[in-house]
């Protein structure tokens, strides 16, 4: 099993920005990649950015620019930067880690845009 916790949510005005965290525990040596997703009130989860055990990355088009996801391996944490933050970006943000055969998430943490 794995266990995923994220942080870094908060409130930032439109053109600021956060680094969001995820810390992972368990059979991680099991994840063979992890995304970032996202959702907004009335709206469907959508992808927002993923990266594969061999470091490939993909960004929705819609943050492809603004924001970056990484990992530290020896940490066991994934981290997803987002500048230039838009109103539209307000969401909670989910981190996912994917195992055969299972897919995992964290929690939730919040992030509001606005000024």
């Amino acid at each position: 099993q794995v266990q995923l916790v994220e942080s870094g949510g908060g409130l930032v005005q439109p053109g600021g920005s956060l680094r969001l965290s995820c810390a992972t525990s368990g059979t991680t040596f099991s994840i063979y990649a992890m995304g970032w997703y996202r959702q907004a009130p009335g709206k469907q989860r959508e992808l927002v950015a993923s990266i594969t055990r061999a470091g490939i990355t993909n960004y929705a088009d819609s943050v492809k620019d603004r924001f970056t996801i990484s990992r530290d391996s020896a940490k066991n944490t994934l981290y997803l930067q987002m500048n230039s933050l838009k109103p539209e970006d307000a969401a909670v943000y989910y981190c996912m880690a994917d195992t055969v055969p299972h897919r995992y998430w964290g929690q939730g943490t919040q992030v509001t845009v606005s000024s």
